[in-house]
């Protein structure tokens, strides 16, 4: 194998992108016999004068060693896209118990790994159902049966949240269960709650009062416009973000979102969620033009109605 620099699409336009480069090991022997090679993913921070720099990714988001490589040793290499940040990194179980703090009271029991959910204040699916996103850790018999013996005793129709494609959901189609209400899919989206503030500079929050209790905070622009956030720790989850059908277009739910956003900020949150049906498009389209992403979908299963 040739020392020379291989062919790749490294040069000094990928400063400040994410690349992962092949190089040549000096003095190492490979398996094979030849020159040893290593790759090395990060971010280029320097090319220029027979060498490469690259800020090598740590696995929490750490600041790490750089790395310097003579351009000679390069193999290969081409840009690759952007990390995910560490938020989008958290799995969809994890988000979904982060979103229960918006249902104050909210009555959890556990079922093996899925969470059993229910609530006498809210109507909310959301807090009336099983969160089965994940292997319970149970046989499929006793996974099954106790959902539904959970909700028949309360007096609820069964329902659970499951992702698309996975052996829960498949577990209650088998049994004939049916898409709740046909709804479209759930969309649990995510952002910086400081990005979402930058999105929302300028925008008058005059009028807006808010009311606190624990955790909850209400917004309220008088009969008009209203939202509610809850803060905790360092996340922060907004519902019920509703403007009266006469006032729409005014952008009074910005005003009510910004403020939730600037006391959720001043409480110490920096990470921002909510969630929306994946019909409504001038929903995703705001929140989109607010700094959120797409986290993951899910869906409402139901048992059949006798």
């Amino acid at each position: 194998m040739s020392s020379d620099a291989g062919a790749h699409t490294l040069g000094p336009h990928v400063v400040g992108q994410r690349v992962v480069v092949r190089r040549i090991l000096r003095g190492e022997t490979g398996p094979s016999g030849g020159p040893a090679l290593t790759d090395v993913l990060g971010t280029c921070t320097a090319w220029g004068d027979g060498i490469c720099v690259v800020a090598r990714d740590s696995s929490d988001g750490s600041p790490t060693d750089t790395v310097t490589i003579a351009l000679a040793d390069i193999v290969s290499g081409k840009p690759v896209p952007p990390r995910p940040s560490p938020r989008l990194r958290v799995d969809p179980v994890t988000a979904q118990h982060r979103g229960m703090t918006l249902f104050p009271g909210l009555e959890t029991s556990p079922l093996g790994a899925w969470t059993l959910r229910r609530s006498t204040t809210y109507a909310a699916r959301r807090a009336n159902s099983v969160l089965a996103m994940t292997d319970p850790g149970l046989s499929d018999a006793e996974a099954y049966a106790g959902v539904v013996d959970f909700y028949t005793a309360h007096g609820a129709r069964p329902i659970a949240a499951v992702l698309r494609d996975t052996a829960p959901e498949a577990l209650f189609l088998s049994h004939g269960w049916v898409s709740e209400s046909g709804d479209a899919d759930t969309v649990f989206e995510l952002a910086s709650v400081a990005g979402v503030a930058r999105a929302l500079r300028g925008v008058d929050a005059g009028g807006v009062e808010l009311d606190e209790d624990g955790d909850l905070v209400t917004a309220r622009l008088d009969t008009r416009a209203s939202g509610v956030a809850a803060v905790d720790g360092d996340w922060v989850g907004f519902r019920s973000i509703a403007v009266d059908a006469g006032h729409r277009r005014q952008g009074l739910g910005l005003a009510v979102m910004a403020a939730l956003v600037e006391r959720s900020a001043e409480r110490g949150a920096a990470t921002a969620y909510l969630q929306v049906l994946g019909d409504n498009d001038p929903a995703l389209g705001l929140y989109e033009r607010l700094g959120f992403v797409e986290h993951h979908r899910y869906r409402y299963l139901a048992s059949p109605l006798s």
